[in-house]
């Protein structure tokens, strides 16, 4: 029997090696024709007397599986919302057979009498995973990485991973690791359990094959009569001290803001009282619920359809020949310049490190040093491949260098004059057909580029701190920023596996006009009286990973007057809010720049010691009752600010694309993720009462949450971002 996706060849021995390798794609995925054969393949190894075992593997180097393809999610919520006006109950129903399709085919496959081994040679998630628990073995590549990441775009493992975890490690740990959504390696996914052995890279299919030669057992654990949980009877003593406690795991984890990570729980809890046939029902019904949330459509389109279709280069104009960068330049080694000369160097490219001083330049190295020697220690880097790394970094004071680089970023400090310093040195030695960017966070590119001589091959490349880890860049386009330069630049940001967002020029960009949102509303708060604790809290309870405070203490309570100064030197004193600027200069002048100087709106005592909010700061302002604040309005003053200056971008053509928005803003500053992003936010509560919502606190707390004229508009016509802006349609639904 031939398949399209799969290939089976049986040996002496009457092993089968199932290898998935799909025609025309670097990495396997499950679509509907890859189940249907996989379903095929089952049936054939339990008909053929001559197969005594099956070894599963995949013929893409160094990847299993990425899991669920986005067509085959796509075309799910294309059929579910096409059919839910006409026959709820029918639509639902469809989408329950829909949701089980992979759960019950792992569940045959467990089931089907015959030994199966996932031969794990490398990246294995979601779907695949859960393939992979439902054999009989498991042998894991070193190098391999697993998960089950469904939490983070807002559903749940769906196919068993709920039943099979628990099942097989202590429940704590499992439940901990599904609702964080955890990457685990091959050594840490076998001490939990996960895995039954781990080898060298090229040796998993042949170690598969003697697990299966020395005998394995065709019948899961849980199938037998006398399994007993790794944690106990969820009604028993040892039950009894871990049910209690997962409550507030669940709490420290999601504020309650996840109906994913709910559903987890509950699957859990539920399906551990009952035998796996029944609880892989309980699941699917769970699964199915998450489905049609507001939650899990918006964070699918974001976190998993529009991210990818990002990173890949949707916005790359397409008329550019692929660039093959080899080598770019840096310029300013500080702790930005430093971040970025590490980022590319990670990607393979050759890196010139350029400062003032050999000094600074050489330290700028050692940044990247550092981050080697912490990978290499902790096992996510090999020493070999430090060194490589590090030795494509060049630190120099030499500009002649960048003669043959392809493109210089230009990261020196946040000021007009040093940067068109900068700019002028490089161009006299860079080739006519390079590129050059500013990594600014504030100042307009189209003024930048006046001291660059060629503006069609000047663009903004704007990375968050620190580089290493932020998954963001913003790319800005000047007045006459050119299609090569827009190319390059893409080009460069997806060499460097980070996700790209393309916008246009404006003080401050996407990304940061709306966190100066957040912090500005903390400020305000601060001035009414608020408690700080409250604030801090407020704002992680909504959704944010930091709290405006700690956010501040972290980008520097100095660059905070520093953008005020600007702001009011190039638009007039009316653009800052005195209470402000009064708040921010009293922090500085006391020397409490943030958490660089040790105390800001926190103090930062030494290890091990925990930072602490600083206790001054009641002092400054009247304090106002706890009692008598509304918390879920200043949760809804957070998301709102934040939200209404993605839709001002957006009114302003600043943002074209509202997928950009939404992944700006949750991979730039963390916007509560369960929402989709601040576009999604408006979409998903709908416009109409994101309007309304906007009036209430306007009447309030004023003007500032007034609703745009955009906004005005769409709300009566009952019109999303993704409808207006979206030449394919509401993306809500195809997502």
């Amino acid at each position: 029997m031939s398949y399209e996706n799969f290939t089976v060849e049986t040996d002496a021995d009457g092993i089968a090696l199932v290898t998935w390798d799909m025609p025309g794609r670097s990495m396997n995925v499950f679509t509907d024709e890859a189940m249907s054969e996989i379903d095929r393949i089952i049936d054939e190894v339990v008909a053929d007397e001559a197969i005594k075992g099956v070894v599963v593997t995949s013929g893409k180097a160094g990847s299993f599986t990425g899991g669920a393809d986005l067509k085959t999610i796509s075309a799910m919520f294309e059929r579910f919302h096409a059919e839910v006006d006409k026959n709820r109950e029918a639509a639902i129903a469809m989408l329950f057979e829909r949701a089980g399709r992979m759960s019950w085919l792992w569940r045959k496959l467990e089931t089907c009498g015959k030994p199966f081994v996932a031969a794990i040679n490398g990246t294995c998630m979601g779907g695949g995973f859960e393939l992979a628990l439902a054999s009989h073995g498991r042998v894991a590549a070193r190098s391999a990485k697993m998960g089950l990441p469904e939490v983070k775009v807002g559903i749940l493992p769906g196919a068993g991973g709920t039943q099979r975890v628990p099942r097989m490690m202590e429940t704590q740990g499992a439940l901990q690791m599904l609702m964080k959504g955890s990457t685990l390696s091959a050594d840490d996914a076998a001490k939990m359990g996960l895995v039954d052995t781990v080898v060298d890279d090229g040796d998993v299919v042949a170690a598969a094959r003697e697990m299966l030669k020395k005998g394995v057992l065709p019948v899961k654990p849980w199938d037998e009569e006398r399994f007993k949980l790794p944690s106990g009877p969820v009604y028993s003593p040892a039950g009894a001290k871990v049910w209690p406690a997962v409550a507030s795991l669940y709490r420290k984890e999601t504020n309650d803001n996840y109906p994913s990570a709910k559903a987890i729980v509950k699957c859990v809890y539920e399906g551990l009282l009952l035998p796996m046939d029944t609880a892989l029902k309980v699941e699917q019904r769970y699964f199915t619920e998450v489905l049609r949330t507001t939650e899990a459509r918006m964070m699918i389109r974001s976190l998993f359809v529009s991210a990818q279709a990002l990173a890949k280069g949707a916005r790359r104009p397409q008329d550019v020949p692929p660039t093959q960068l080899k080598k770019v330049g840096i310029v300013g080694s500080g702790f930005m310049g430093a971040g970025i000369g590490y980022v590319a160097a990670m990607g393979g490219l050759e890196v010139v490190l350029i400062d003032q001083e050999q000094a600074a330049a050489d330290k700028g190295k050692a940044h990247s040093a550092k981050l080697v020697e912490a990978a290499v220690s902790k096992g996510r880097m090999s020493q070999a491949k430090g060194e490589a790394l590090l030795g494509r970094i060049t630190a120099t004071t030499d500009y002649s260098l960048l003669g043959d680089a392809g493109l210089v970023i230009e990261a020196v400090f946040e000021d007009r004059d040093v940067k068109s310093e900068v700019t002028k040195k490089v161009a006299e030695v860079l080739s006519a057909d390079a590129i050059y960017a500013s990594n600014t966070s504030t100042i307009p590119i189209t003024s930048l580029a006046e001291a660059f001589p060629d503006p069609e091959r000047f663009i903004g490349i704007h990375f968050f701190s620190p580089v290493d880890r932020m998954q963001l860049t913003e790319v800005i386009l000047g007045e006459k920023t050119g299609d090569k330069a827009l190319a390059v630049a893409l080009d460069f940001v997806r060499a460097i596996k980070k996700t790209p967002i393309v916008v246009n020029d404006s003080r401050g960009f996407f990304a940061n006009r709306c966190v100066l949102r957040y912090m500005n509303e903390a400020y305000d708060m601060l001035v009414e009286g608020i408690p700080p604790a409250m604030i801090e809290n407020a704002a992680k309870f909504a959704g944010m990973p930091v709290g405006p405070l700690a956010l501040n203490d972290e980008t520097a309570i100095d660059l905070s007057q520093k953008i005020m100064k600007a702001t009011m030197r190039d638009m007039g004193e009316a653009a800052v809010d005195p209470r402000h600027y009064e708040l921010v200069s009293k922090m500085v002048a006391d020397g409490r720049l943030g958490r660089k100087s040790g105390k800001g709106f926190y103090d930062y005592p030494e290890k091990p010691a925990k930072k602490k909010l600083w206790p001054g700061l009641k002092d400054m302002f009247e304090q106002k009752d706890p009692a008598s604040t509304d918390f879920e309005e200043l949760k809804q003053r957070f998301l709102v600010t934040m939200a209404l200056e993605a839709a001002r971008t957006m009114e302003e053509g600043v943002v074209v694309d509202p997928r950009e928005a939404d992944i700006g803003s949750i991979f730039g500053f963390g916007f509560a993720p369960y929402t989709g992003g601040t576009i999604s936010y408006i979409d998903g509560m709908g416009v109409k009462a994101f309007v309304a919502l906007c009036e209430k606190l306007e009447a309030r707390f004023g003007e500032r949450f007034s609703p745009t004229p955009l906004l005005r508009d769409m709300a009566g016509k009952g019109e999303t971002f993704y409808q207006r802006f979206d030449p394919a349609g509401d993306s809500a639904r195809a997502a």
